[in-house]
């Protein structure tokens, strides 16, 4: 075998795992956009089982406007008072960017009377979400 044929035999196996790794991370990113999608669909319904479910044991839940930091218990039981608020409402959501395991997220709360616009990030670990936190960005979605 001459010396440009070794180069490309041995370079294949590192091509080849490149491409697989590559593979995983845009599988493991997609999972993470439908985790999200979930998460949404299910907060505008307050979905108790579902929210449950997406989040992880050790959740921190931290919403920097009210100052608040929630377990997922915590969170959980937040739920009666959302349903109310959330009532009548919609949620769209668009992620900006998914770098180094944490999805940010810009979302668009329309509630019947107002709405608001929010940055939200979400850590996603073993398909469930490990950390989220929230912050206004305006008090409107004027060109969301």
């Amino acid at each position: 075998m001459n010396g440009a044929a070794r180069q490309l035999t041995d370079v294949r196996p590192v091509v080849f795992t490149a491409a697989v790794l590559l593979l995983a991370i845009m599988a493991a990113r997609a999972d993470d956009r439908a985790i999200i999608s979930r998460w949404y669909s299910a907060l505008l319904v307050a979905d108790r089982t579902e929210l449950a479910d997406l989040l992880a044991d050790d959740v921190r839940i931290k919403l920097d406007d009210l100052g608040v930091v929630q377990s997922k218990q915590e969170f959980i039981a937040s739920l009666d008072e959302w349903k109310g608020a959330v009532a009548g409402a919609a949620i769209r959501h668009r992620i900006e960017k998914s770098e180094g395991g944490v999805t940010t997220v810009i979302a668009c709360y329309d509630f019947p009377n107002n709405d608001m616009l929010m940055q939200e990030t979400f850590a996603v670990s073993d398909n469930r979400i490990t950390a989220s936190s929230q912050a206004a960005i305006a008090e409107t979605c004027e060109g969301y």
